[in-house]
């Protein structure tokens, strides 16, 4: 089947078993539209395994089919776009992450399909060395602002496994203004996961920011400090916004 073929695949089977209420069920969690077929999760594995085994299924034609899901309005193109591309990452190269660099100018547009971006392939990329942080220096300042969240989120993973951190908040420094709600979440999630590793480094971070960082950034951040802890980052009457 060529990229097209298996595009028409999934959305007929898609279509065919569109369930309403598992597509309200999940709407509450997005602003704006959710537009979804409301496949449950062991569907989407049944429709993935069932591509993986077509005769001639290459890692290069999912590569392709996956350009085609992405730029798809629904949820679960996507989400098997990903499924697809994992399959083969024991022979990923570069070209694998170009492709999924390319996916965020073509129709990544909400917070569930980033972070499944994320946690599922960014952080193979970094894990296999296909790619360095410098890799996505570009998407701290992409048009696409969950791109930008990217830039955050795919850093979480990575990071764990770190002991010196210098390097991310100076990496996440130059975003520590961004204008956009979904950023500002993803900052606070990466900060909040290194002030469990290393509390002093990341309120030394955090101090420096206080009085000009959006305050989601900071309530997430400050998650799990105590009362007490969280005071230090309140912002003073002085502080803009």
């Amino acid at each position: 089947m060529t990229p097209s073929q298996i595009f028409a695949s999934i959305h007929n089977y898609g279509t065919e078993n569109h369930n309403d209420t598992i597509v309200q069920k999940y709407a509450r969690y997005f602003k704006g539209d959710y537009d979804a077929y409301g496949l449950n999760h062991e569907q989407v594995v049944f429709k993935v395994d069932e591509i993986l085994a077509m005769p001639g299924m290459t890692r290069e034609k999912v590569l392709e089919t996956s350009l085609l899901l992405v730029k798809s309005p629904k949820y679960e193109m996507t989400v098997i776009a990903i499924q697809l591309v994992k399959h083969f990452h024991k022979s990923w190269t570069l070209a694998d992450f170009k492709t999924v660099e390319a996916w965020f100018s073509i129709g990544i547009t909400n917070w569930a399909q980033t972070d499944y971006i994320c946690g599922e392939l960014m952080n193979l990329f970094f894990k296999k060395k296909l790619i360095e942080i410098e890799n996505i220096a570009s998407w701290r300042t992409a048009a696409n602002k969950f791109q930008r969240r990217a830039a955050v989120v795919s850093l979480i993973k990575p990071m764990k496994l770190s002991t010196v951190f210098t390097p991310f908040y100076d990496f996440i420094a130059p975003m520590m203004h961004d204008p956009e709600r979904e950023v500002h979440q993803g900052l606070g999630w990466f900060l909040r996961e290194t002030w469990k590793k290393q509390p002093a480094v990341a309120e030394e971070f955090l101090v420096r920011y206080k009085e000009t960082a959006p305050r989601l950034i900071f309530q997430y951040a400050c998650e799990k400090m105590t009362a007490e802890g969280k005071e230090r980052f309140r912002r003073s009457k002085r502080g803009s916004g």
